[in-house]
């Protein structure tokens, strides 16, 4: 981290002085291909909705942390989280409910668990505020290393596992070819599931679902080929990224709303770019 520090001091940049901006970008540039990857596994599986129902799995398992006195809550989420993915995937597997409603079961049932554990006993629900809107301006060391350790993980399991593609795409054709479809979508769920929930503090609750799906939906817009698409949606995540955390620290206002302002503009612009072409 010092080095990181004495490169931005050394240059002509106001905003980047401050050592929680320095913080911030380092994770942006960790969050920009993660949220990039993921988000196009999620629109090509067509889960979007099921990252927004692990959010609310996530923010269950800090307020049962926090109620249960853990010292650090994001671990009981990143457990609580992970189980409820697996056991999302256990009823897809063993149902024949279309996948939306399945999500909408499971996304009412962790967001309503949520609010009665956090206010259980007149408890205030004033504490879970960071988690619902975020705050990456206040990411410490310890979360940027584990974001660079989640991200070697998903960039692994993305070059090494590339038949995910085909899994999303046609399910039965890749069940025709041998490929293990059920714990192939088990283990996305799981990973969808782990970087949810260490981003929810981040970039919060709220707008964590347009992160992890407005970049790969960008990038569809104007992409020709799947290399293209995979690398328009590490690249807008980190453009909006950039610019999001710019305009928050002139502004003064939330960097993730900022963020995904800027990756809602992206995609308007891919969209007339993807009118225009047609």
């Amino acid at each position: 981290m010092s080095i990181w520090y004495a490169i931005w001091d050394a240059l002509p940049f106001e905003m980047l002085h401050w050592d929680f901006m320095k913080n911030a970008l380092l994770a942006l540039l960790l969050m920009a291909p993660l949220f990039g990857i993921l988000s196009t596994m999620i629109v090509t599986g067509r889960m979007s909705f099921f990252s927004d129902a692990l959010g609310h799995s996530a923010f269950t398992g800090i307020a049962i942390g926090i109620i249960c006195g853990v010292a650090a809550p994001i671990w009981a989420a990143v457990g609580f989280s992970v189980v409820f993915a697996l056991l999302f995937s256990f009823v897809r597997s063993r149902s024949n409910q279309a996948a939306d409603t399945l999500i909408g079961v499971f996304s009412s049932s962790a967001v309503a668990l949520g609010i009665f554990v956090a206010t259980v006993g007149g408890g205030s629900f004033t504490r879970y505020n960071k988690y619902l809107i975020g705050d990456i301006l206040s990411v410490t060391p310890g979360e940027i290393g584990m974001l660079a350790l989640v991200l070697l993980a998903v960039i692994v399991f993305w070059v090494f596992y590339t038949r995910l593609t085909l899994t999303a795409i046609h399910p039965q054709l890749a069940s025709s070819r041998g490929i293990p479809v059920g714990l192939s979508q088990t283990l996305f769920t799981a990973a969808i599931a782990v970087v949810v929930t260490l981003s929810i503090s981040s970039v919060g609750l709220l707008i964590l679902n347009s992160l992890l799906v407005l970049p790969g939906a960008s990038a569809r817009n104007v992409a020709r080929n799947l290399k293209q698409y995979h690398g328009f949606s590490v690249l807008f995540a980190f453009l909006a990224g950039v610019v999001g955390l710019t305009v928050s620290y002139y502004s003064g206002c939330s960097a993730g709303a900022a963020i995904s302002l800027g990756l809602a503009a992206i995609f308007a612009v891919t969209f007339c770019l993807r009118k225009v072409r047609a």
